[in-house]
């Protein structure tokens, strides 16, 4: 059973909160590494390295099943038939999943726009994104439709019956 757009993104949330100790963790392990003083120094290899982590991190624990947002909210990650997924296929899922991401970073870049207007725009696009797995006869997010995966509920069967 899929499981409510609602309880997605409210995973997709907790998600969002558990990474700032990801980031903060790794943050701090790179400056201490490279010795970087300034904030903006090396920053495009601080992006490119958190990229890197955040794939390990995610391509770990979906391989898993689960990251820990998703066990709080009970739903798990597994293939089109139900198998639990293999790392390259979450090492898809998790480059797709930049589809987040990409479009309003993308427009950002061409057309040279201030951080500001740019967090507008990803904060439009995010939604739009979500509301887009309406239109997925399972009514998954699309990255996942293209990544052969699925998010279904982990909750027992009749904990199920109730709304969430």
């Amino acid at each position: 059973m899929t499981p409510s757009l609602r309880r997605r993104m409210a995973c997709w949330l907790y998600e969002g909160l558990l990474m700032f100790g990801v980031v903060f963790i790794a943050g701090y392990l790179f400056g201490t590494l490279s010795q970087t003083r300034n904030a903006l120094d090396n920053r495009h290899v601080l992006q490119a390295f958190l990229f890197v982590v955040f794939g390990i991190y995610f391509v770990w624990f979906w391989a898993k099943g689960q990251t820990l947002a998703m066990k709080t909210w009970n739903i798990r990650v597994v293939d089109r038939l139900g198998a639990p997924i293999t790392q390259q296929r979450a090492l898809l899922r998790y480059v797709l999943s930049w589809l987040w991401f990409l479009p309003p970073l993308v427009i950002s870049w061409l057309f040279g726009l201030p951080g500001r207007e740019a967090a507008v725009l990803a904060l439009g696009w995010v939604p739009i994104w979500a509301i887009l797995a309406r239109f997925h006869p399972d009514r998954q997010f699309w990255h996942d439709a293209m990544a052969g995966t699925r998010l279904v509920s982990s909750l027992p069967p009749a904990a199920q019956a109730k709304p969430v």
